[in-house]
């Protein structure tokens, strides 16, 4: 399993988040080939990394229903 250091990645929260504490995740941007994903609650708690081609096959089928 590889390692990345997330130490210096921005985080950013969905548009669609409310902001009022509820269920968000949180991708960082900048990360060559991958999307590091974690729960907006537990900002120091672990992080998904995703392929890029993964994670953009992922919000494709939210975005089409699936």
């Amino acid at each position: 399993m590889r390692e990345y250091d997330l130490s210096t990645a921005q985080w950013h929260k969905s548009s669609y988040s409310d902001g009022n504490g509820g269920d968000c995740l949180e991708v960082a941007d900048g990360i060559p080939g991958v999307v590091p994903v974690r729960d907006s609650k537990v900002p120091s708690g672990p992080a998904l990394v995703f392929a890029v081609t993964s994670w953009t096959a992922f919000v494709d089928a939210i975005k089409d229903g699936g």
